[in-house]
C-alpha cells in the first residue's frame, strides 16, 4: 500500500494516520489535523511520501544530501575516511531504493513554496520509534521547516516512545530536538561522538 494510505502492516499500529495538520507558530505544535498534507503556513507543507511513485526519487536525492553532508562532517571532527565521490556502500539502499529500504517506516517529505526541500523517516524499532535522516535543504534553512518535519514526526508517532541519534557537533539540531522534550540517555550506540536522545512520551492532548 502506498504511504498516502496509512502505515504499512508491519507499522506500529498507534500510529495516527491523519494527514494534515496545522502548527501554531506561537505554540510550536501541531493543533488541527485534516485531510490533505500537514502544513505549518502558507509556505510551508509536510506529507507523506509516496515511494511507489516519482517521490523515491526526490527522497533518494534527499537522503543523499544528508548522508554526504554528513560523512564530510565526520571526516572533519573524527578523522573518518571519505571521498566524495562515494557513500559506503552501508548507505546505497537508502538511495537507490527507498521504497525497500524503508518499507518499515513511514517517510515525510517538506514542501516550501512548492519546492520539496526536506525529509525526515520515522522508523518502527521494537519499543516504539525512531527518528532518522531528518534533512532541510541549506538553502531553505532558517524558516522552520525542520522544525516542521519533526514536528509532524512526533505527532504520526501517537504517543509511542520516540529515539533518535545525533552527531554532538550539530548543536542546533540538538537544540531543536531538546525544544521538542528529547533528552540525552545512556548510549545504544558505540559510535564515538554520537548522543542518544530519547522522548518516552509523546503527548497530544493539548493540540
Amino acid at each position: 500500500a502506498s504511504p498516502r494510505d496509512g502505515p504499512s502492516p508491519q507499522a506500529p499500529a498507534r500510529w495516527r494516520t491523519g494527514s494534515r495538520a496545522q502548527i501554531d507558530p506561537h505554540r510550536g505544535g501541531l493543533v488541527r489535523w485534516e485531510d490533505g498534507a500537514m502544513g505549518t503556513g502558507p509556505n510551508v507543507h509536510v506529507r507523506s511520501a509516496d515511494l511507489a511513485g516519482v517521490d523515491a526519487i526526490v527522497v533518494g536525492r534527499l537522503v543523499r544530501a544528508y548522508l554526504l553532508q554528513t560523512e564530510q562532517e565526520k571526516a572533519h571532527e573524527i578523522a573518518a575516511q571519505f571521498t566524495d565521490a562515494d557513500l559506503p556502500r552501508r548507505y546505497v539502499a537508502e538511495v537507490e531504493d527507498p521504497a525497500r529500504a524503508y518499507e518499515n517506516a513511514r517517510v515525510l517529505l517538506a514542501e516550501l513554496d512548492g519546492a520539496t526541500v526536506g525529509v525526515v523517516v520515522v522508523q518502527q524499532v521494537r519499543d516504539g520509534v525512531e527518528i532518522k535522516r531528518l534533512w532541510v535543504d541549506p538553502r531553505a534553512r532558517g524558516q522552520r521547516v525542520g522544525s516542521a518535519l519533526l514536528d509532524a514526526a512526533c505527532y504520526s508517532a501517537n504517543s509511542l516512545p520516540m529515539r533518535l541519534t545525533v552527531w554532538d557537533w550539530r548543536d542546533d539540531a540538538i537544540g531543536l530536538y531538546r525544544s521538542r522534550g528529547f533528552v540525552a540517555v545512556p548510549t545504544w550506540d558505540r559510535r564515538p561522538r554520537l548522543v542518544c536522545m530519547e522522548k518516552p512520551e509523546i503527548s497530544t492532548n493539548t493540540l
